[in-house]
């Protein structure tokens, strides 16, 4: 059987993914309900909503099935997401990628599969909602409709967890979903025998910026600081905001060497700018500690907190540099 193929924007996915903070999170009323009716529009005993992690299927809400996950490796799913429109299997006995898959040549026979990927802001399909049955059929125009619209309902409660956990005045995300995709990140390089890396900085003397500008000028700062390195990260890098002018990054699945050389890039850019609004700018500089992860970081917390030592040692330094503890 062949294994879905994996999307070229697959680590960005994954980030994506971990962004909206809802793998392994408990059952929510919403997800249930646009699942339950999904199998009632479409007369389909099998309902999965669900999100693609790098190794497994893991499903958020579901009709039909006990399990509350199963391996990437059999999931129609996996190749749904690798478009942006529904995928349609009438008859999976005749299709040569599903025929020999383990769940339509033994239990539970499935042989109708229809999905539509869950798209969100940023164009990665980060998971599905489908539904299945164990005899081959179609839909009708109505029901391949109704489904379409329950994704796009599926997509707008994604989005609204990640809105929950975002700054507004950075659009950072904040330090508790800095913890989750931390914890994911570990996970899926000690699946893949991959490497990640995380910096924790701040702006340096602080106080001057408001005390010169006033607070509302500060927050003015403090986002240009955020667009300023939201500009400069790659895809699968993510920023956070842990708190008044503190900042973390996770660059992931990127060694520490060559994270040392993206974090200055970081560092120099704030470091030579100024910052604020056209009227109020101030020059400042910003202190960086950066440390590798692995998939042997199984305790976030942990590793936030060895980047914080590194970020003092910055401090302690005199501001304005990147310290990197290996």
């Amino acid at each position: 059987m062949p294994a879905p193929a994996m999307p070229a924007n697959e680590l960005a996915r994954l980030q994506a993914l971990f962004r909206h903070d809802v793998l392994d999170t408990q059952g929510e009323d919403a997800f249930d309900r646009i699942s339950r009716v999904a199998g009632i529009v479409t007369d389909s005993p099998i309902v999965l909503l669900g999100m693609i992690d790098s190794g497994r299927h893991w499903f958020k809400a579901k009709v039909g099935v006990d399990l509350l996950e199963s391996p990437r490796e059999l999931s129609f799913c996996g190749n749904t997401i690798l478009d942006h429109g529904p995928l349609l299997v009438p008859d999976a006995t005749a299709d040569s990628r599903f025929s020999d898959n383990p769940l339509v040549a033994g239990a539970p026979g499935i042989r109708f599969y229809m999905g539509i990927p869950l798209t969100v802001e940023d164009g990665a399909n980060i998971g599905t909602l489908c539904v299945f049955d164990l005899k081959p059929r179609e839909l009708s125009d109505g029901q391949k409709s109704a489904l379409n619209d329950l994704a796009m309902l599926a997509t707008r409660e994604l989005e609204l967890h990640r809105i929950a956990t975002t700054d507004s005045l950075t659009g950072a995300l904040d330090r508790k979903v800095a913890l989750h995709m931390l914890e994911q990140e570990a996970k899926r390089c000690a699946r893949e025998g991959a490497q990640f890396s995380f910096a924790k900085f701040d702006l340096d003397q602080f106080k001057r910026v408001n005390d010169a500008l006033g607070h509302d000028g500060g927050d003015d700062v403090i986002a240009a600081v955020a667009r300023t390195c939201r500009e400069r990260l790659r895809p699968q890098d993510t920023l956070f905001r842990l708190g008044g002018q503190e900042f973390a990054v996770l660059f992931a699945d990127t060694p520490s060497s060559e994270a040392e050389e993206l974090a200055g890039r970081l560092k120099q850019a704030v470091n030579e700018g100024r910052h604020g609004t056209a009227s109020k700018n101030v020059a400042l500089t910003a202190s960086f500690g950066l440390v590798a992860g692995s998939g042997e970081d199984g305790d976030p917390q942990a590793v936030l907190t060895r980047a914080e030592r590194a970020h003092y040692a910055a401090k302690r330094g005199g501001g304005g540099q990147l310290v990197a503890m290996h």
